[in-house]
């Protein structure tokens, strides 16, 4: 499976593609939601819209998820973090 992910990352890469939320929401599920539910409780996603927002603007996003993915050792390239920064800017902030 992480074969056939970083293949897809790739082939988006190469393409020009600065950011996909179709690849990046398996990379947040499976680095992101638990540490989430651990602070957050229920599904986690309370995190992305709790009040008052520590993430205001997309360069902010892509900070914080750069520091989380650090902070979980996650490992991913800066593409995939690109990929769930698009993911959470579709799904939760809709930065522009």
């Amino acid at each position: 499976m992480r074969h056939l992910l970083t293949l897809l990352l790739l082939l988006a890469t190469t393409a020009g593609a600065a950011g996909d939320p179709k690849l990046g929401k398996p990379l947040h599920d499976q680095q992101c939601v638990s540490c989430h539910v651990k602070q957050m409780g229920v599904d986690g996603s309370k995190i992305y819209t709790r009040s008052p927002r520590l993430v205001n603007d997309k360069k902010a996003l892509r900070e914080r998820v750069g520091i989380c993915a650090k902070n979980t050792a996650a490992g991913w390239h800066p593409e995939e973090e690109e990929h769930v920064t698009a993911y959470l800017n579709q799904q939760y902030y809709k930065f522009k």
